[in-house]
């Protein structure tokens, strides 16, 4: 990716929240994922396993019992309960994948190493045409026993990003960052 590409995948990726209905394809999965594994580790130990899930049933099992288990276990701020108690809100927002990425539970920095790998698969899907958004709601259900049951994650991993991916149904929109706060020494 040559700089200027770069810069703007960097500029405009943006959280996609809705999608068209189409599949997204192994290949692009497959591509997503070995942009993902590029990404540093600490002490190179690639602590990572990728689940890749596009089983629709699966998919309306993990929005469900995600949002029963952040109203139940208290875990959901309280101006999340509104919305998380809509049956008609689909956590995952419908998209046709989710890619789980998922560390092994007693390295120190697994949790930034499975960041700058998604980092790089968002930035990659961005690049292809591909919209994606980490969804925080379901990663404390997903890491309980019965979501690591539920897609397969041996109990020696914890899921740390759920990222769903799929084709957007328009251009997300433009949000403004503001102005860093930088302290200089020297």
């Amino acid at each position: 990716m040559k700089a200027m590409q770069l810069d703007h995948a960097i500029r405009n990726r943006r959280a996609v929240r809705e999608f068209l209905p189409e599949p997204v394809t192994t290949a692009a999965i497959k591509r997503l994922i070995d942009s993902a594994v590029q990404a540093p580790s600490a002490v190179n130990k690639q602590p990572w396993m990728f689940t890749v899930i596009r089983n629709r049933p699966l998919l309306n099992l993990i929005s469900a019992s995600s949002k029963k288990y952040l109203i139940d276990s208290g875990d959901a701020p309280h101006d999340f309960h509104t919305i998380l108690s809509d049956p008609d809100f689909h956590i995952l927002y419908h998209a046709p994948a989710l890619i789980v990425i998922s560390t092994v539970r007693d390295d120190a920095w697994s949790k930034e190493d499975a960041a700058l790998a998604a980092q790089n698969l968002m930035l990659t899907a961005y690049a292809d045409g591909l919209g994606t958004c980490w969804i925080g709601f379901a990663e404390r259900w997903l890491q309980t026993r019965d979501g690591q049951k539920a897609i397969e994650v041996p109990e020696y991993y914890r899921p740390v990003a759920p990222i769903i991916v799929g084709h957007p149904k328009g251009a997300a929109a433009e949000v403004p960052r503001n102005m860093p706060t930088i302290h200089w020494i020297g």
